[in-house]
């Protein structure tokens, strides 16, 4: 049962917030742009029973907790702990200063599964961020820089490995901080792939450091928790749970990796205005136009979209042109998708320069046919793509693609449509050159949200808890760069 009347109540002691934390601190500031986030409670009161059960934790109070974990990088158990004794969080929470029974943190998993599984959350979050940025007229430009982020699943045999692994070094070095000696009471380092024995290395060294009086130190106790967090997620799922929802995609022709893409785009003030989620092996260019209908469907105008050479497809400068939308995406003959009428199923991987094909097997090598001119018949220069024959034979999905008396397997483009063409000369201009420059703003973006608020590895199974993931994460970001631009603009 929720409180229907939508308030917090923060005891006869919360002035102490006023002498304790600064106006300017982070979180207060997160809290007076959102007018203390009941745009949370709005959306979400009609997942809770209003008048039956026992009372509910606000969910207002739930969803900054979710916060605070993702800015602050906590486990669960942490950012419960620490919001016992941490003035700015119970500031942010809501909570009254002298509280000290805290949430369960198993109430936040219950959270994120029964009250966050909304398909819409991403744009209505990023929607709202948007709105308060416009309301302090931070935003004035009207274009737009588009790319995608990998984040890996955590079903993959291996990262898991080198994640207990990360995990593990990060404890090790927190205790060498204040006492190199501790190093010979240290079970030895396991630095392999095997999972079995990266686990085994871990446990053995959660139970050392347990037993030491320096795990009740604040740094240390930190990354023993997330340690545990991590063995505990892996022994509960791990081999019982796969992940239907992950692909293979590939970062470079060598260098793939097993989950999921977030294509964003961003604006000049480098505010997210838009994600889209998909599995790994999604090709960018597929996404450009559900980038431009979501930002403006978020209130972001866009005039000019920004990106790599996966977005200069023959379709997305046509389509690009009925919007209005001015495209500023080098041309790369590699990419070239519109001018086959019928693509097959076969996209483009800009990472690994490669065509792949519907069953997700990337082409060995390419070649390429030049442009002729015989009998009065003109041909354009194409370039062809070659699949391992040996992989068709035994691929599912061979019926109308390959014959089992067949030698080889190509796929063939055209190197450069009319519309590309007109876009070449466009690139050619001083207008493009200097616009293109900005593209940089959004490799800084994505920085952010794998180095600083965890989205390098997937929390959860599923595409669903991806985009919930992906949703905390972002809107996370824009609240950080939402109160960075009030702070320049105002001149401290």
């Amino acid at each position: 049962m929720l409180n229907t009347q939508g308030s917090l109540n923060l005891g006869p002691y919360s002035d102490l917030y006023n002498l304790i934390v600064p106006k300017d601190n982070r979180f207060r500031q997160f809290n007076e742009l959102c007018d203390g986030f009941d745009f949370i409670y709005d959306e979400l009161k009609a997942k809770y029973c209003p008048d039956n059960g026992r009372a509910a934790i606000d969910p207002r109070v739930m969803f900054k907790y979710l916060l605070i974990k993702v800015i602050d990088n906590w486990s669960d158990v942490d950012v419960v702990e620490q919001s016992r004794y941490n003035m700015e969080y119970k500031c942010f929470l809501g909570l009254p200063p002298e509280q000290t029974e805290m949430i369960d943190p198993s109430s936040l998993t219950r959270f994120r599964r029964q009250r966050l599984q909304d398909a819409e959350l991403m744009d209505k979050l990023i929607s709202q961020s948007l709105k308060v940025a416009a309301e302090h007229g931070l935003i004035k430009s009207k274009s737009i820089i588009m790319d995608s982020t990998h984040t890996r699943s955590r079903a993959n045999r291996r990262y898991p490995s080198e994640y207990l692994q990360k995990l593990g070094k990060e404890l090790r070095k927190s205790l060498y901080s204040f006492d190199e000696k501790v190093k010979q009471d240290l079970p030895e380092k396991y630095e392999g792939e095997d999972l079995e024995k990266a686990m085994s290395y871990a446990e053995s060294l959660v139970e050392a450091v347990s037993e030491m009086p320096l795990s009740r130190l604040g740094a240390v106790s930190k990354r023993l928790n997330l340690l545990k967090e991590a063995i505990d997620d892996i022994r509960d799922h791990f081999e019982s749970s796969a992940d239907p929802d992950a692909r293979t995609g590939h970062k470079s022709e060598d260098d793939e990796f097993f989950g999921y893409k977030t294509h964003i785009a961003i604006n000049q003030e480098r505010l997210v205005t838009a994600a889209v989620v998909t599995s790994g092996e999604a090709a960018d260019g597929d996404y450009m136009q559900e980038l431009i209908d979501r930002s403006r469907a978020n209130g972001q105008v866009v005039k000019e979209a920004i990106g790599d050479g996966a977005y200069s497809s023959n379709e997305n400068l046509e389509e690009c042109e009925t919007k209005g939308v001015k495209v500023i995406a080098k041309l790369n003959a590699n990419v070239v998708q519109g001018c086959r009428k019928d693509d097959g199923g076969f996209t483009f991987n800009k990472d690994a320069g490669m065509y792949v094909c519907p069953a997700g097997h990337m082409a060995v090598r390419k070649s390429v046919a030049k442009a002729q001119n015989k009998k009065g018949k003109k041909r354009a220069a194409q370039e062809i793509y070659h699949f391992d024959p040996q992989k068709c034979v035994f691929c599912k999905q061979r019926g109308g693609c390959f014959a089992y008396n067949q030698q080889s397997k190509t796929y063939s483009v055209t190197i450069h449509s009319e519309a590309q063409e007109r876009q070449k000369e466009f690139q050619k201009t001083d207008e493009f050159k200097e616009k293109y420059r900005e593209r940089y703003k959004i490799e800084a973006k994505n920085s952010d949200l794998k180095n600083n608020l965890g989205y390098d590895r997937a929390e959860s199974y599923g595409i669903g808890g991806m985009v919930l993931q992906g949703a905390v994460a972002i809107y996370a970001s824009n609240l950080k760069r939402i109160v960075r631009l009030l702070t320049e603009k105002n001149g401290k």
